[in-house]
């Protein structure tokens, strides 16, 4: 576990980030800021115990202390800890969701101590032409970026890169609509899973230039492909480096490009239906991951208009704000 402070104000919050592998805990103030950040490696699919002891003990561990020295603080948490799968089951909200309507509908749970916690649901959209589709974690994360820059909250699209990438519109401060895309899931088990890999070297990184080369290559060969290619694109990462076209080093790059390529093609061409005239284009999440979407962006001939780290502190910030736990950020 890991310990980093920024400040020294009075807190207010307990907020917990809770996913599948890792467990995030911030000590917040009266602002919204952070006074003090935790992390555990005690994910939903990774606790100390099974079944609610391990929940409570991961809990105990990452913040018993501060509880300790401010018995009355609130805590909410957001994320996986909400799934069916995790302490409590926090059903998802439809559309159109905004933090109001996660504090309307988050499910409480007591821990032995008798402290209650609140876990923020997940969010729903169920078009009637079209496939459900759910998040759980990004809703909050959506609240924290509209609360750094309110102006956003009018309409905007907001990009999430990750193992299953978020595309999510805004709309007078809620989330209207999104779509999920499984890129860096695909990437990850054609890599490690398939013969595309097995030209791919386990050690050795390709130069700047070849890599570059060859996520632009991928980029291209999506934007620029029919309709259904992509199964026929996805054999030319195993011919390209049997070819010798593209170096073993490189080869993941194409890969990579290909993947983010598809999606930015379905991506864009959905903000162009829904934004004519063109909205804020936010990218939220790991700053080396939204680094290479922007480069793909920008390939693309999309702009983006501002790149946002971990927004999930303030999101949980808004929820408990919500719910009536704490007051508002001044």
């Amino acid at each position: 576990m890991t310990d980093h402070f920024d400040s020294t104000g009075s807190p207010v919050l307990v907020a917990l980030d809770w996913g599948t592998s890792s467990l995030r805990g911030f000590l917040m103030d009266e602002a919204g800021g952070v006074l003090a950040e935790r992390a555990s490696p005690h994910g939903i699919q990774h606790l100390p115990h099974p079944g609610a002891a391990g929940f409570e003990a991961a809990f105990a561990a990452l913040c018993g202390d501060w509880l300790a020295a401010c018995p009355d603080l609130p805590v909410v948490a957001g994320g996986m800890v909400g799934s069916a799968q995790g302490w409590v089951e926090a059903p998802y909200v439809p559309c159109p969701a905004d933090a109001r309507s996660l504090a309307d509908h988050a499910a409480w749970v007591e821990v032995a101590d008798g402290r209650r916690l609140l876990i923020a649901p997940g969010v729903l959209y169920d078009p009637p032409d079209a496939a459900p589709d759910v998040m759980r974690g990004e809703e909050v994360q959506i609240a924290g970026a509209l609360a750094e820059n309110p102006a956003w909250a009018a309409s905007a699209c907001v990009a999430m890169p990750g193992t299953h990438s978020k595309w999510v519109r805004v709309a007078d401060g809620k989330i209207v609509g999104f779509a999920t895309h499984m890129t860096g899931e695909l990437f990850a088990v054609l890599k490690n899973h398939s013969l595309l890999g097995r030209l791919m070297p386990a050690e050795g990184v390709a130069s700047p230039q070849d890599e570059a080369a060859a996520f632009a290559l991928g980029l291209d060969a999506a934007r620029d492909g029919e309709p259904g290619a992509l199964p026929h694109q996805l054999f030319a990462t195993r011919t390209l480096g049997l070819t010798r076209r593209l170096p073993p080093e490189a080869l993941s790059h194409y890969l990579s490009g290909l993947l983010i390529g598809h999606e930015l093609t379905a991506s864009l061409a959905m903000t162009r239906r829904v934004w004519p005239n063109g909205a804020p284009l936010l990218l939220i999440g790991d700053a080396g991951l939204c680094r290479r979407y922007a480069r793909a962006l920008d390939h693309f001939g999309a702009t983006v208009t501002a790149q946002l780290g971990n927004t999930a502190p303030r999101g949980l910030f808004q929820f408990a704000a919500a719910a009536g736990l704490i007051a508002a950020a001044p």
